[in-house]
């Protein structure tokens, strides 16, 4: 299947490494525009822009905290600036946070967990509709997880935050159908990236965690990458407002495998 970005103006948040980082040089390689935003990393979001570059593509870099709408509102400003308009948002950026039971979590750090991973979304979002309405044109993938249907003790604040997301993608969607937008979720399961390293370089914790993927394998980034390209391009062009998930089937329990 042919994927054809040629020219699309995409920004995608958290792109400084793991699967925000494969996706920018997926969406490069298929003739997209990149911004690729980093939150604390100028050096590693230079590298792989530079990278980006080597095989011709438009890219630049982007600093801004997506849990601040001022910032993400100033990063848009320098993205518009840059390309005249918006094509395509993906809001990639997240984190999972500190594993604490409820009445054993830090109220601030459960805050910030769904301020970078449902506020943030939103304030990007936002800002990238003021210029997609006006367009009639565009879309919005938001990288949800499996635990969007899935809970996850000792981390409520990314189930409760992604589930959020996959409501406020739907909602979206219903908005700005009539004006030809697309918003759709993406929600990676298990995936072998360099930040779950310490999970999946040990014997132990990796086989604990294939019982539960009924596929019997981690998911490779590239993997993630492609189902984002095939979602904002052409091919996609009637899904919207629904989830695509790439997990193995982790989302159908695997522990039921064998039956109940």
């Amino acid at each position: 299947m042919n994927i054809n970005l040629k020219d699309k103006r995409a920004l995608i948040t958290g792109a400084s490494s793991g699967l925000g980082e494969i996706i920018a040089k997926e969406f490069a390689a298929d003739g997209a525009k990149i911004g690729l935003n980093y939150h604390s990393h100028p050096d590693a979001a230079e590298k792989i822009a530079s990278n980006i570059r080597e095989n011709g593509a438009d890219v630049f870099t982007l600093q801004s905290d997506v849990s601040d709408a001022e910032s993400v509102e100033a990063m848009f400003e320098k993205f518009i600036k840059q390309y005249g308009g918006i094509d395509i948002l993906v809001n990639n950026a997240g984190i999972d946070g500190n594993r604490a039971l409820v009445w054993e979590s830090d109220i601030s750090e459960w805050e910030k967990v769904v301020k970078i991973n449902l506020f943030g979304p939103y304030y990007c979002a936002r800002e990238a509709l003021k210029y997609m309405t006006v367009q009639k044109s565009g879309v919005i993938l938001n990288m949800t997880s499996v635990h969007e249907n899935i809970p996850w003790s000792g981390y409520s604040g990314y189930a409760a935050a992604k589930a959020g997301l996959s409501m406020l993608t739907k909602t979206i969607a219903q908005e700005v159908g009539s004006l030809g937008i697309r918003v759709m979720s993406l929600a990676p399961g298990a995936i072998k990236t360099p930040i779950n390293q310490s999970v999946w370089g040990n014997p132990n914790s990796l086989a604990d965690l294939i019982d539960k993927i009924p596929y019997g394998r981690l998911g490779e980034r590239e993997e993630v990458a492609k189902a984002a390209a095939f979602l904002v391009s052409e091919n996609a062009s009637y899904v919207t407002g629904s989830t695509l998930f790439v997990d193995g089937a982790m989302i159908d329990y695997a522990n039921f495998t064998h039956g109940g």
